[in-house]
């Protein structure tokens, strides 16, 4: 079992996680978007992107980059790397992409944000999983003395973006779903959340 064998029913029967559906951000403050970012996401939307590869390099990359140049590189990027923790519970494979903090260290290093591409353009079938790799990403940090209240999460096709977090063993799935059309609104919520945790890991 990994990552991407979990459901809700064994996320509970394994990892003894629940679930609750509730509004996660009252205000986003709109994020200002390069001209560099708004022309690749419009070569994007002319292209038929069929692949998760595909929507990964031309849609979701751009965006983590304008996000990560714009927090003066506060986190790094992780692409296809495991995230091997608990064997046993099915806490193990590779995660789309792993959203770190940059300690200059070229090994993972204290995981923040987990992103998944949603597999059959199906958000709803990508939730379950990130949920799997919050908790992963909980003990990963705990083992080296980083506590975080909150571990953050999102589940994207390219064109819906959906944020969750997990919270003690509750994950917390926000009930709006942002389209790329909203593109300003989605990097905003991205910044909320990097400011919560440049809050905590000064």
């Amino acid at each position: 079992m990994v990552y991407t064998d979990f459901n809700w029913d064994n996320l509970e029967e394994k990892l003894g996680i629940t679930n609750k559906k509730t509004i996660l951000f009252d205000k986003i403050n709109p994020f200002s978007i390069s001209d560099t970012l708004l022309e690749a996401i419009q070569e994007a939307q002319q292209m038929h992107l069929s692949s998760e590869k595909s929507r990964s390099e031309w849609i979701v990359v751009p965006i983590l980059r304008e996000l990560r140049k714009k927090n003066d590189n506060f986190f790094t990027i992780f692409s296809g790397d495991s995230l091997n923790v608990d064997s046993k519970k099915g806490l193990k494979g590779e995660c789309d992409f792993i959203l770190a903090k940059d300690t200059n260290s070229l090994s993972l290093n204290c995981p923040i944000i987990q992103i998944v591409e949603a597999k059959k353009h199906d958000v709803d079938l990508g939730i379950p999983q990130c949920t799997a790799q919050l908790f992963g990403a909980r003990i990963f940090n705990e083992a080296r003395g980083v506590i975080l209240p909150k571990i953050y999460g999102c589940v994207t096709t390219g064109n819906e973006w959906i944020f969750m977090f997990l919270q003690n063993n509750i994950v917390f799935v926000d009930t709006k779903i942002y389209y790329l059309n909203e593109m300003e609104s989605i990097l905003g919520v991205f910044q909320k959340i990097i400011n919560y945790y440049k809050e905590l890991l000064k």
